[in-house]
């Protein structure tokens, strides 16, 4: 049986966006800034996909991923004027997707706790996770929002462990050892499901 980083990497939803050819990334961010709607929206559709995804890879829920991942393009832009543009913009909106989910996730799971409810069911397999088996997505959202967000970050959205630490503004021995217990935890479910 392959790793679990593998299983996830091997069974991406999406194949990796190439770069469109047409106007760079710093030009559109240029184009924004100053105002263009049509620049605004080619970053939009570059990035939505991905960010809608890990949106739904933390919290599991359409209605609350779409939100999230609206609200978190929104904060960007609202912020574009502050971003760095020798960085990638897709780490740094995803690092406001990711840190919004991982709110909500804990805000949801805070909710259930004080009103003890039933964990929700997980999504079925038409979701935006793809080709993520049911085994998976459930393994997934067993994990912490902490650990769950790291594992999306890394294996979903292919950022560098380095890169997850500076946009989570965490230090890249956290982020490994989180990636190491949340991957350990995944393997674990999905050998006790493959057993059932």
């Amino acid at each position: 049986m392959p790793g679990t980083a593998e299983s996830l990497a091997a069974a991406r939803p999406l194949p990796r966006v190439l770069r469109p050819r047409g106007r760079s990334e710093q030009s559109l961010i240029r184009g924004a800034l100053a105002g263009s709607e049509a620049d605004l929206e080619t970053l939009f559709r570059r990035h939505w996909p991905r960010a809608y995804r890990a949106a739904f890879l933390i919290v599991h829920d359409h209605a609350a991923a779409e939100d999230i991942a609206q609200e978190a393009f929104l904060a960007a832009i609202r912020r574009l004027d502050r971003f760095d543009r020798r960085r990638r913009f897709a780490p740094w909106l995803g690092a406001i997707v990711t840190n919004r989910a991982i709110d909500w996730a804990r805000a949801r799971a805070a909710r259930r706790e004080n009103h003890h409810e039933p964990p929700e069911p997980v999504a079925p397999p038409e979701t935006p996770a793809g080709r993520y088996s049911e085994d998976v997505l459930a393994a997934l959202a067993a994990l912490s929002p902490e650990h769950r967000a790291v594992v999306v970050m890394r294996y979903v959205l292919e950022y560098t462990p380095g890169e997850i630490a500076r946009a989570l503004e965490l230090p890249r021995g956290t982020v490994n050892s989180r990636l190491r217990r949340g991957l350990d935890t995944l393997e674990a479910r999905l050998q006790e499901s493959d057993r059932r």
